[in-house]
C-alpha cells in the first residue's frame, strides 16, 4: 500500500467504528455496474459535509488491491449483492485529495507537484515497467498497462478546489482541467473514474474540458439519490435509536428534495443533533455566513424579492442551464440561485425547477447575513414577527391585520403584492418567529384544494395549530369560509387540539389599512 496508490482502508474502518454509522455501500453496486462501460466517469457534486469523503474512503476500502477487507464489509448492505466479491480488492486504486495538492504545492504548480508525488508511489510497485525519468503520469499509467494490462480506479475528493479557492486564476484552471483529461479521457487504464467536489465539470462557453463525465449534482442525483445524504427511514432509526424528535430533527434538517427520494437531510447535521442531544444550527462550523452574504447581495434584477419570497417559504422558478459551473462568472440571478442549490444553501424540486429554503437551520444563515448590513427592511419584519405571532394566539384579529400593515410597509419596494402567491410569502415572512415551535407548509394538500398557509406545532411547542386562507380583494370572512367549506382541518392527520382558523385578505384600495383579519378557534378531534 502507498500514500496515493492502494491507500487502504483505515479511513473507512474509522467511519464504520465510529458511535453513528450509516450504511451506504450500496453505492458501491453501482459502481460496479459502471465499470469499464461508458459511464464509468461519475461527477458527484454536493455542499459540504454531505458524506462525499466518506463516500470516497469507502470506495478505496472496496476496490484497492492489496487489502482484505472481506471482515469490515461483513453484514453491510453490499456483502449481499452479486458483484461483492467479484471486485473485492481487485483493482489499483489512485486516491487524489485535491485540497491537499493545492495546499501543499505553494510556488510548484499543481499538477506538477501531484504527478511527481503519485509517480514516487506507483515507482515503488511497477519502477520496472516504466522509464525511470518518467515524470507525466499518463505516460507512466500508459507503460504500466501496455505491460501488464492491469486497471486503475480513480479516486479524486475536492475535484472542484482549484475553482473555488483560485477564482481568478483561469490559466491555472485550465491547465488542471488539461491535465485530468489528459489523464483520463481516451485511457485505456481507466476502469472507473469517481470525483467529488462541491461544484459540477466546470464548463467553458458551450464545451467542457471533462466531457466525458457523467454529472450527479444538486439539482439531479439520479441513481445516487439515496447515497446524497440520510434518507427519512434513516433519520427515523437514528431518532428512535437517540430518542429525538423526528418531527423537529425534519424541521431543522430536512428539505432536499430529488424524484425518487423527496426528503433528504443533511447527514453531518443530523450526526450532530443526535451526538449532542441537541437541535441547533451545525452548518456554521463548515460555512460562514459571510459567504453567504457576496452572493445575496449582488446586484441582479429580482434576486432581492426571491430571496424574500423563499423566506417567507415560497418556491421560485430557477433556470439552472446557463451556470457556468464556478462561482465567479455570473450572467443572471439565475446563476447565483443555482450556485447557492450546489452550495446546499437552496433546495431545488427538478420537476418544479423550482428553488427554495430547505429547513431552518439555512433560514439561519440567510438570518445571519442578512443581521449585518443591507437588509434592513426585511429584518424589522422578522424582529416584529414574535408579536405578530402572539397576537394570534391571543385572537387578536385587529392587532394581527395592524401588523401585517406594517410588515408590507416594509417589504413593499422589494416583494410587490399581485396576487395570492405573493401574499403568501409576505405572510410566511411576517410569521417567520414561528419556526422555532412550528413546521409551516405553503400550499398544504388537503383533498380538497390547498390551505395557504398552515403552521403545524413542533411536538415541544404545546401551541395550537394555526390554519391560514388569504385573499386578495375580497374578504377575510370568505377566507374563513373557505377552510370550513374544503375541511382543511382534516389534512392535519394525526393532529389533536385547539387549531386557530385565520382568514386574511388584502385590499389593494384600502388607503393606509390594507389587511383585513377574523380569527377563529376550533378544537380537533385527531384524524
Amino acid at each position: 500500500m502507498g500514500i496515493y496508490l492502494n491507500p487502504g482502508n483505515k479511513g473507512f474502518r474509522e467511519s464504520v467504528c465510529s458511535r453513528i454509522y450509516v450504511d451506504k455501500t450500496g453505492l458501491i453496486a453501482r459502481t460496479n455496474e459502471l465499470l469499464n462501460t461508458e459511464e464509468k466517469f461519475i461527477c458527484v457534486s454536493r455542499p459540504r459535509r454531505f458524506g462525499k469523503s466518506m463516500a470516497l474512503k469507502m470506495l478505496a476500502a472496496y476496490y484497492s488491491r492489496g487489502c482484505d477487507s472481506g471482515e469490515l464489509f461483513a453484514g453491510l448492505q453490499i456483502e449481499r449483492d452479486p458483484s461483492f466479491a467479484e471486485h473485492l480488492n481487485r483493482y489499483d486504486v489512485i486516491y487524489l485529495n485535491m485540497q491537499q495538492f493545492l495546499i501543499r504545492a505553494k510556488h510548484q504548480g499543481v499538477t506538477e507537484y501531484l504527478e511527481e508525488l503519485v509517480i514516487r508511489d506507483l515507482r515503488e510497485a511497477y519502477g520496472e515497467l516504466f522509464d525511470g525519468q518518467e515524470s507525466v503520469l499518463a505516460a507512466a499509467l500508459e507503460q504500466i498497462y501496455a505491460k501488464t494490462e492491469k486497471e486503475f480506479i480513480f479516486l479524486i475528493d475536492e475535484w472542484d478546489c482549484v475553482m473555488r479557492e483560485r477564482q481568478e486564476a483561469e490559466e491555472l484552471q485550465r491547465q488542471y482541467l488539461d491535465f485530468l483529461r489528459n489523464l483520463l479521457k481516451d485511457q485505456p487504464y481507466v476502469a472507473l473514474a469517481y470525483m467529488t467536489g462541491i461544484l459540477p465539470v466546470k464548463k467553458y462557453g458551450l464545451h467542457s474540458a471533462l466531457n466525458m463525465f457523467f454529472e450527479y449534482s444538486m439539482t439531479d442525483q439520479y441513481a445516487l439519490e439515496e447515497y446524497t445524504g440520510f434518507t427519512e427511514d434513516e433519520v427515523k432509526g437514528l431518532c428512535e435509536r437517540f430518542g429525538m424528535s423526528y418531527e423537529e430533527t425534519g424541521s431543522w434538517y430536512d428539505g432536499y428534495c430529488f424524484k425518487k427520494f423527496r426528503h433528504i437531510y443533511n447527514p453531518r447535521s443530523v450526526v450532530a443533533a443526535m451526538t449532542f442531544q441537541n437541535f441547533s444550527n451545525y452548518w456554521t462550523s463548515t460555512e460562514t455566513y459571510e459567504a453567504l452574504k457576496v452572493y445575496m447581495d449582488m446586484d441582479f434584477d429580482g434576486l432581492r424579492a426571491d430571496l424574500v419570497r423563499m423566506l417567507g417559504g415560497g418556491h421560485v422558478g430557477v433556470n439552472t442551464r446557463s451556470f457556468q459551473n464556478d462561482m465567479r462568472t455570473f450572467q443572471t440571478k439565475n446563476d447565483v440561485l443555482t450556485l447557492l442549490i450546489h452550495l446546499g444553501y437552496l433546495g431545488y424540486d427538478s420537476e418544479t425547477r423550482e428553488a427554495f429554503i430547505p429547513n431552518k437551520e439555512i433560514i439561519e444563515e440567510f438570518e445571519n447575513a442578512m443581521s449585518v448590513g443591507g437588509w434592513a427592511e426585511v429584518m424589522r419584519v422578522l424582529q416584529a414577527s414574535e408579536r405578530l405571532l402572539e397576537d394570534t394566539l391571543r385572537g387578536d384579529a385587529d392587532a394581527v391585520a395592524e401588523g401585517l400593515d406594517r410588515a408590507h410597509m416594509e417589504v413593499a419596494s422589494i416583494l410587490a403584492y399581485n396576487d395570492e402567491s405573493s401574499l403568501g410569502a409576505a405572510i410566511g415572512l411576517a410569521y417567520y418567529s414561528a419556526r422555532k415551535d412550528y413546521r409551516m407548509i405553503r400550499e398544504m394538500p388537503t383533498g380538497r384544494g390547498f390551505a395557504d398557509v398552515v403552521f403545524l406545532p413542533l411536538p415541544s411547542a404545546g401551541e395550537p395549530a394555526i390554519v391560514v386562507e388569504l385573499k386578495y380583494d375580497k374578504s377575510a370572512k370568505a377566507a374563513i369560509q373557505q377552510i370550513k367549506d374544503k375541511r382543511y382541518t382534516k389534512a392535519l392527520e394525526g393532529y389533536a387540539g385547539e387549531i386557530l382558523l385565520v382568514g386574511v385578505n388584502y385590499d389593494k384600495d384600502g388607503g393606509e389599512k390594507r389587511h383585513e383579519c377574523v380569527i377563529e378557534r376550533v378544537e380537533c378531534a385527531k384524524v
